[in-house]
């Protein structure tokens, strides 16, 4: 099964957590504060691979935990940052965030991208040290790792895409010209996923996608047009290929009803260029189809070359292929969006106080990183934490909600009662 879109939740690693300690040695009166910092989390990377040609194995794994920072120790020793954890992608992945927005288009073998930032090691108490106080008796934990979800999706990396009604010949076509072996029958949708050969002109080659039949309807999404549509985007130009034998439709009709679907479905697809080619002209009174078509199609100003071919004889291949490798080399590849470093933007959420069931519930991603931070366990910590809450706003909006004094505060799991 050929699988090209999914979603998936990367979670970066947390920082490492600072240490409390004091160096206690033999003649070493008063030491002083010896806590390590934390290490840094683990970042994600996302990183094109050529070996890889679909999205298969994140279809089992939807969850990406990168490892967390090594914990600071005694004797000012900090903590080791954690690896990096990479996620490998076929070429032609779009990375898109939650809204669908593009983030990166990997295009390029070992292009490389951070999509998850890991947290920052917390301080150790040694950090903390200061005139004024220098025994302090709190450290700091690691920062949270970034976590957000991701929408890849692929479109496939090729030169030219076939575009056609079913039935029009295109699997033929590509087996003819390639060593691309799909499924071939006499009935319409054989062919339900894409195929890529690489078509040998002489000395040189190009990559040839073979698009599952289109139908009226398709930029709506009908008969899973959207999936099929998408993949000719990259491409440089498509060979609209014509069922020249069809009792359903006339060639001409053909011809302007796939235009039609190209066009709806974006204008990038419609401006696209194209090689016409009338498929099945071995088969009797196709010839004469072909000649009316290219009768009316001159009529309307159309100048460049209709090629009359037959895919399963292998009759005019050869000049379709010619042509095609020359219009490959004058065109430049389209590229959708290419960013080689960071570019993830996280949508912060704001900070906010609800009452439920007469508790202060705040929430926010200020909040919850100083809360993730603090160091709860000695009443210096405490203080730190409280003048932390305060500096960000959260004591002036809980008390603008009308809070008082023993009040039940919940900042996620864990509840405190309000102290002015």
């Amino acid at each position: 099964m050929f699988y090209d879109r999914t979603k998936i939740l990367i979670k970066a690693g947390d920082g490492g957590n600072g240490m409390v300690s004091f160096r206690r040695e033999k003649y070493v009166p008063e030491g002083g504060p010896s806590g390590g910092d934390g290490g840094n989390g683990g970042d994600i990377y996302i990183i094109g691979d050529n070996n890889i040609t679909t999205m298969i194995d994140f279809k089992y794994k939807k969850h990406y935990k990168a490892d967390k920072g090594e914990n600071g120790s005694r004797s000012n020793m900090h903590g080791k940052n954690a690896p990096i954890t990479i996620l490998k992608v076929p070429l032609g992945t779009m990375v898109k965030d939650e809204t669908g927005a593009v983030i990166a288009d990997i295009i390029e073998d070992g292009q490389k991208l951070l999509v998850a930032k890991g947290g920052r090691g917390g301080r150790g108490n040694a950090r903390f040290m200061t005139n004024r106080n220098k025994e302090p008796k709190f450290a700091e934990n690691g920062e949270p790792g970034e976590e957000l979800f991701l929408n890849l999706e692929l479109k496939l990396i090729a030169d030219v895409g076939i575009a056609g009604y079913p039935n029009a010949g295109k699997s033929t076509l590509i087996s003819s010209v390639s060593k691309a072996r799909p499924k071939i029958a006499d009935y319409p949708f054989t062919t339900l996923e894409p195929h890529l050969g690489v078509v040998e002109v002489g000395d040189d080659s190009f990559v040839l996608a073979d698009i599952p039949g289109l139908i009226d309807g398709a930029s709506q999404g009908i008969g899973l047009g959207h999936d099929f549509l998408k993949h000719l985007e990259r491409t440089k130009l498509i060979i609209h290929l014509i069922d020249g034998d069809s009792f359903e439709r006339s060639v001409y009709e053909e011809y302007k009803n796939i235009n039609m679907e190209l066009t709806l479905f974006n204008d990038e697809l419609r401006d696209k260029h194209q090689i016409i080619a009338i498929n099945k002209i071995d088969i009797p009174g196709v010839e004469e189809k072909a000649d009316e078509f290219i009768a009316m199609m001159r009529a309307e100003g159309y100048e460049e070359e209709i090629y009359k071919i037959s895919a399963a004889a292998r009759i005019g291949l050869e000049p379709l292929m010619y042509k095609t490798l020359d219009m490959v080399k004058s065109i430049k590849t389209p590229i959708i969006f290419k960013e080689e470093h960071r570019i993830v933007s996280l949508k912060e959420k704001p900070l906010k106080v609800e009452i439920i069931d007469g508790i202060f519930e705040v929430t926010g991603d200020d909040v919850f990183r100083v809360f993730k931070m603090a160091y709860l366990d000695s009443d210096e910590g405490v203080m730190r934490f409280h003048r932390a809450l305060v500096s960000i706003g959260v004591d002036a909006l809980l008390k603008g909600n009308g809070i008082k004094e023993g009040d039940t505060v919940r900042i996620y799991d864990t509840e405190f009662d309000y102290v002015d």
